[in-house]
C-alpha cells in the first residue's frame, strides 16, 4: 500500500505509524495511508521562517511574479496526472477542473498583480505625508515580508485549489509557508507537491506538506506568522480560541463552511431566461464536487407563487443526473470524499428531515452507474421544502455538506434579506434577476451578511463564473458563521502577509528606502540628458531642467485649432465674467504638450517609447505673457523580463514631470511611463 508522505526540512518522510488509511471514493479500495506522528514542527517551522523565507525575502516583487508564472506553467504541462489521481476523491471531470485548473489559474492570476508592485522586495504605500513647514521632515509607509512562516489547514472537498490559492499569495508577498490539507485526501495534494518540489522553480523551505494530522503544528506559533484554517465554523472557532494567537499575536484568518443562498428575483417568472438560468445555476451548486463546496447553495429562496414552478423545474433536472464513477460515459455526478463523510452528511440530512419536506431524493434508494453503491461513498441528491422558514429553522443552522438543498418561500425583497441573513453569515448569495434596480436593493441590504453577492442576468450568465467560483482578484471569505476572514482579493491578499511600518525623515532619506522620487528631496542635474542614458544608469532623483518658453496668445489659438478644444476659457476672454478666470487661459493640454517638447531629447537613444501617463494635475492657470519651464525627474524605476530570446531587454521608468512658471511655482504635473533599453542586453 502507498505511502503518502510528508516533505519537510527539505525531505521526503512519514511519521510514525499509522493515522488513517485513505480510501478511493469510487471503489472503496485502500488508496494508502498517513501520518504526520512524531514530526518536529518546531524546527519544520523554523526551518521555512529561516530558509524558506529568507529566499523569498531577498526577491524583489517582479520576481516573486515571475516565479509563479513559471510554475504555473510547470504544473498547466503535468495536469494529465493530477487528473487521473482526482478521480479517486470521488470527482468529475468538471469538477476536478475547478480544482486542478482553477487552482493554477490562482497561480497566474497572482503573478499578474507583480505589476501593481515595485520593483523591490517590499511594497510602498500609499503617497508621503507632509510633517514639516519647510517640507524637511516628512513621513510615509512601507510594507515588508513577515519574518515567520504561513501555516495553511485545508479541507478535503479542493485538495489542489485550496492549497494554491493559498501559496500563490503569501510566495507573491515573499512568505514561505507550510501547507496541512485534510488527511483524507492529501495524497493528491501530495502528488502536487511532489511535482512542484521537481520543478525546483521555488527556493527550497518556501513550500513544505504536512499530509497526515498535523496534531500540535499551531502549538509552535510565533509573532509574524500567518494560520489560515478553512474548514467547518465549529472546528475553526475552536482553532482560532488557542491562546497562543492572542499571546504571539498571530494572524489567523478563518474561512468556514456557510448557508449560502440563492434568491430569484420577484420579477422573474417561468419562460424567461432568468428563470431557466436560476434553476441552472442551483441544479449546478447542488451536484458540482457532490454539494461539497464552501459555497454550494444551500438555501433556494423563491417568491412564494414561483415555489412550484422551481420545484418542478429542479426536480426535472435532478432527475436526469447520472451518479457513478466519473470515468463512466454519461456521469455527471460523482460520490462524496470518503465513508466519513456520509455518515456525516447523512445524520445532518435527518436532523433536517424533522423540519422540512423531502420532494426529491431518498438516501437509500438510488441508482449508482458504473459502480458499487455499496462499496463507494455515493450519495443521493436531496431536495427539501421549507414552507416556514422563518419559523422552522434548522434550515438556517444544520449544513448537510452535499447534494443537499432547501427551497424557502418569500413574500417581498424585504423577506428575502432576512431570510439569507438568517444563516448569520455567509461566503456568498446569489440574485438572479432580470431587473438591475432589484439587483442594486438586494446587493446593498444583504452586503452586512455577505462575503461576495453575485447578480446573474441573462447578459452576463454565458461569461459569468457562477455562484459558487470565488476569483482570485476577488475577496473570498464572509462574516459570521463564515468566519470573518478574507482570502486571495488580488492585491488585498498579498498585503495580508506584509507588515505595514510608517517611516519619517528627510525626503532624501525617504526616497532612497522608497526608491521612489520624494517631494523635496534633492534633484541632482542629469548628465548625461536622461533620454541618453540605458536603464542600469538612470538614478532616482537624476533631473534635466530645460530651457523656457513663455506663453503667448498665439500659442492658445493655435492649439485650440490643432485640437478642437475651443472652450470657451481659452477662446473667448469676453465669456469669463463670473468665472475663476483672469483672463484667457492655455489649454492643460498645451501646458503639458510643450512641457514634452522641452524634456524630450529628440535623438535615437536608449528610450524606445513614452507608453502612457499617470498623475495628471493641472494645478494653477497659465495665461499668456506667463513662462514656463520643466524639471523632469527619474521617479521610479521597475524591471522587465525578457518574453523571448530575441527580445529588447528593458525596463519601465516612470518620470515626474513638474512644469513651473517663471515664480518656480508648479502650474500642470504628470507622470510618463517609458520603456528604456538595457545596457545589458543578456540579462
Amino acid at each position: 500500500m502507498q505511502q503518502i508522505q510528508n516533505y519537510v526540512q527539505g525531505n521526503w518522510m512519514m511519521g510514525d505509524g499509522e493515522e488513517l488509511t485513505a480510501i478511493n471514493a469510487i471503489t472503496g479500495e485502500e488508496i494508502g495511508y498517513v501520518s504526520s506522528a512524531g514530526l518536529d514542527y518546531d524546527s519544520i517551522l523554523e526551518y521555512g521562517r529561516k530558509k524558506g523565507g529568507a529566499a523569498l525575502r531577498k526577491m524583489t516583487f517582479q520576481e516573486r511574479g515571475r516565479m509563479l508564472k513559471a510554475l504555473a506553467l510547470y504544473l498547466m504541462e503535468r495536469k494529465a496526472k493530477f487528473y487521473q489521481l482526482s478521480y479517486a476523491t470521488g470527482a468529475t471531470k468538471i469538477d476536478s477542473w475547478i480544482d486542478i485548473e482553477g487552482g493554477i489559474g490562482n497561480l497566474f492570476a497572482n503573478a499578474s498583480l507583480r505589476r501593481q508592485f515595485p520593483d523591490l522586495p517590499y511594497y510602498v504605500d500609499g503617497q508621503h505625508a507632509p510633517l514639516s513647514k519647510e517640507g524637511t521632515f516628512i513621513g510615509h509607509h512601507i510594507m515588508v515580508p513577515k519574518r515567520g512562516v504561513a501555516i495553511h489547514i485545508n479541507a478535503f472537498n479542493f485538495p489542489i485549489w485550496g492549497m494554491l490559492e493559498k501559496i500563490a499569495v503569501n510566495l507573491m508577498a515573499g512568505v514561505a509557508c507550510v501547507v496541512k490539507p485534510s488527511e483524507f485526501t492529501s495524497y493528491l495534494t501530495e502528488l502536487m507537491v511532489r511535482e512542484i518540489v521537481a520543478s525546483n522553480i521555488l527556493p527550497e523551505g518556501s513550500l513544505q506538506l504536512v499530509s497526515g494530522f498535523g496534531r500540535g503544528i499551531v502549538d509552535h506559533v510565533k509573532t509574524g506568522d500567518c494560520v489560515t484554517f478553512t474548514g467547518s465554523a465549529h472546528t475553526g472557532k475552536k482553532l482560532k480560541s488557542q491562546p497562543q494567537f492572542i499571546e504571539q499575536s498571530v494572524s489567523f484568518n478563518l474561512e468556514a463552511d456557510s448557508l449560502n443562498s440563492a434568491v430569484l428575483g420577484p420579477d422573474v417568472e417561468p419562460g424567461m431566461p432568468e428563470f431557466d438560468i436560476f434553476v441552472k445555476e442551483v441544479h449546478k451548486e447542488m451536484t458540482t464536487k457532490t454539494g461539497q463546496k464552501c459555497t454550494a447553495v444551500r438555501r433556494i429562496i423563491v417568491p412564494e407563487n414561483k415555489v412550484e414552478a422551481v420545484q418542478e423545474a429542479l426536480i426535472g433536472r435532478l432527475k436526469k443526473t447520472i451518479i457513478g464513477d466519473p470515468q463512466t460515459e454519461g456521469v455527471r455526478m460523482g460520490a462524496l470524499a470518503s465513508p466519513m463523510q456520509v455518515g456525516r452528511v447523512r445524520e445532518n440530512a435527518e436532523i433536517l428531515m424533522k423540519s422540512q419536506e423531502v420532494v426529491f431524493g431518498d438516501m437509500d434508494r438510488f441508482e449508482v452507474t458504473g459502480a458499487d453503491k455499496n462499496k463507494g461513498s455515493f450519495f443521493s441528491p436531496l431536495l427539501f421544502r421549507n414552507n416556514d422558514p422563518f419559523t422552522k429553522t434548522d434550515v438556517h443552522s444544520i449544513e448537510a455538506f452535499g447534494p443537499i438543498s432547501s427551497i424557502l418561500p418569500y413574500k417581498n425583497l424585504e423577506d428575502a434579506v432576512e431570510l439569507a441573513a438568517m444563516g448569520k453569515g455567509s461566503l456568498v448569495s446569489s440574485i438572479v434577476t432580470a431587473s438591475n434596480k432589484i439587483g442594486r436593493e438586494y446587493a446593498v441590504e444583504a452586503a452586512p451578511m455577505h462575503g461576495r453577492i453575485l447578480v446573474l442576468n441573462a447578459k452576463s450568465a454565458k461569461e459569468s463564473t457562477g455562484h459558487g467560483s470565488p476569483m482570485p482578484l476577488l475577496t473570498h471569505g464572509g462574516p459570521g458563521r463564515a468566519g470573518g476572514g478574507e482570502e486571495m482579493g488580488g492585491k488585498r491578499g498579498v498585503l495580508h502577509y506584509l507588515q505595514r511600518t510608517a517611516i519619517q525623515g528627510h525626503p532624501d532619506a525617504i526616497t532612497e528606502i522608497t526608491q521612489v522620487y520624494q517631494p523635496g528631496a534633492s534633484r541632482p542635474e542629469a548628465n548625461p540628458h536622461v533620454f541618453r542614458q540605458f536603464f542600469e544608469d538612470l538614478k532616482i532623483g537624476d533631473t534635466v531642467y530645460t530651457h523656457r518658453h513663455t506663453v503667448t496668445d498665439a500659442d492658445i489659438a493655435s492649439f485650440a485649432q490643432v485640437s478642437g478644444d475651443n472652450f470657451y476659457a481659452h477662446v473667448d476672454a469676453t465669456s469669463l465674467e463670473g468665472t475663476i478666470f483672469e483672463g484667457k487661459v492655455a489649454h492643460g493640454y498645451y501646458v503639458l504638450s510643450k512641457a514634452a517638447g522641452m524634456f524630450v531629447d529628440p535623438k535615437k537613444g536608449p528610450v524606445l517609447l513614452n507608453y502612457g501617463l499617470d498623475e495628471c494635475r493641472f494645478t494653477k492657470p497659465v495665461y499668456p505673457g506667463m513662462t514656463i519651464g520643466v524639471k523632469f525627474t527619474v521617479k521610479e524605476k521597475t524591471d522587465q523580463e525578457k518574453k523571448s530570446e530575441d527580445d529588447i531587454a528593458k525596463g519601465i521608468v516612470r518620470f515626474q514631470v513638474d512644469v513651473c512658471d517663471e515664480t518656480d511655482e508648479t502650474v500642470a504635473l504628470a507622470t510618463i511611463l517609458t520603456m528604456v533599453k538595457k545596457r545589458d542586453q543578456s540579462v
